[in-house]
């Protein structure tokens, strides 16, 4: 039998795997699928279609039976290109109390406590199955999960999911949802001097981006009703990056494009938001085309994902507050893979170890602390399942 490994010295193989979402996580999930097979749990293994190298994992412990809880996660993590960290990003260093790395708290602190706590109910035995759900491609747009519930059909149908997102280990029940586009402005060139005979389109973009600047403060000026005023901060705002254009100062620009995108509170529609958008790109287009019919704006859609909402009866909420003692009501503006598993029929809580003031920022942290607090939380739900 494979050594059983604590929840820290997991974290520090998941952490020196460096699973940047461009990049294949493939050596990531080949080690966990091994650890498992090590403590007597097969895997399921599934290669992303059409990508060697990403792949994604379940597993089941526990009688082959309905009703278990999953334990969901995400394998890759967002770049450190221009960042300005202290220590190596894919080497789990500790310093002050915490344990620093790229994905430490966002979230492999979070996945290394889930594989611990298939072991432990490996080990133990449980009545009550546990399952592990470990995606790719979470940071681009939560595109895996799709794929990934494909693969749980393979396993008995769980009732109860806690995705395990940094929340400080409190249980959260809503977040907001995410529309992106990738935005492309081709304008025509000519000389800067005789610029009234072209179109730039970093200026005619960048009326999109006013645009954008505009809704967010509009929105700011708005008493907030509903759920949107659980959140912060409590309206869909707006976001633009990158970007990219132009070729000379002297020349107006041929192409400008840039990534837009939208953060939709409970309560307000995707299709809403589309369609308002839609209206803006199709204004811009007229005046463009006003002046160079050939000038165009081309949209294409990268991601959506509904909000996740409060739901009735929520069995998987009321485990994590029977297991944690947190009675407050918690939610958060970035997504997760909640919105999906909702859409697929789980109850769904979020609730994981670590801030999310830390992630994706150099030198991203875990307190040990909450290392130890996501222990304690697994230790109480393998003794509930059993």
């Amino acid at each position: 039998m494979t050594e059983i490994l604590t929840p820290r010295a997991i974290l520090e193989r998941l952490v020196g795997f460096a699973t940047v979402s461009r990049d294949p996580n493939g050596a990531l999930i080949d080690w966990v699928a091994d650890y498992l097979r090590g403590h007597g749990i097969a895997p399921h293994v599934f290669d992303k279609p059409g990508c060697p190298g990403w792949k994604g994992l379940c597993a089941h412990v526990g009688p082959k039976v309905n009703g278990g809880v999953v334990l969901s996660g995400h394998t890759d993590v967002v770049p450190v290109d221009g960042q300005d960290w202290s220590t190596d990003p894919f080497v789990l260093t500790e310093r002050d109390g915490c344990l620093i790395g790229r994905g430490a708290c966002d979230m492999k602190g979070f996945v290394a406590l889930s594989i611990w706590a298939m072991v432990e109910a490996a080990r133990r035995g449980v009545a009550r199955p546990l399952q592990l759900a470990l995606s790719y491609d979470e940071e681009i747009g939560v595109l895996g999960v799709p794929d990934l519930l494909d693969a749980m059909a393979t396993l008995p149908r769980a009732a109860d999911v806690i995705v395990g997102e940094p929340t400080m280990m409190k249980a959260v029940t809503g977040h907001k949802g995410g529309l992106s586009y990738w935005v492309h402005v081709h304008g025509v060139e000519v000389h800067s001097s005789i610029l009234h005979t072209g179109v730039s389109a970093i200026m005619y973009g960048a009326e999109l981006i006013g645009w954008a600047n505009a809704v967010n403060a509009a929105s700011a000026e708005v008493e907030p009703q509903g759920m949107a005023a659980l959140f912060d901060p409590p309206y869909t705002n707006v976001h633009v990056a990158p970007i990219q254009g132009g070729t000379a100062h002297n020349i107006t620009a041929k192409d400008c494009t840039f990534g837009l995108g939208f953060r939709v509170v409970p309560g307000e529609t995707l299709d809403d938001w589309r369609s308002r958008f839609a209206t803006q790109v199709e204004a811009l287009t007229a005046k463009m085309q006003a002046v160079r019919p050939e000038a165009r704006v081309e949209v294409t859609e990268r991601f959506c994902l509904p909000p996740f909402v409060p739901m009735e009866r929520n069995t998987a909420e009321a485990l994590v507050r029977r297991l944690t003692g947190d009675n407050t009501e918690n939610f958060v503006s970035y997504a997760t893979e909640a919105s999906h598993f909702q859409m697929a029929g789980y109850k769904v809580v979020v609730c994981g170890p670590g801030s999310i003031s830390v992630a994706h920022q150099p030198d991203e942290s875990l307190a040990v602390a909450q290392l130890d607090e996501g222990q304690r939380f697994m230790q109480r739900l393998v003794e509930d399942c059993a």
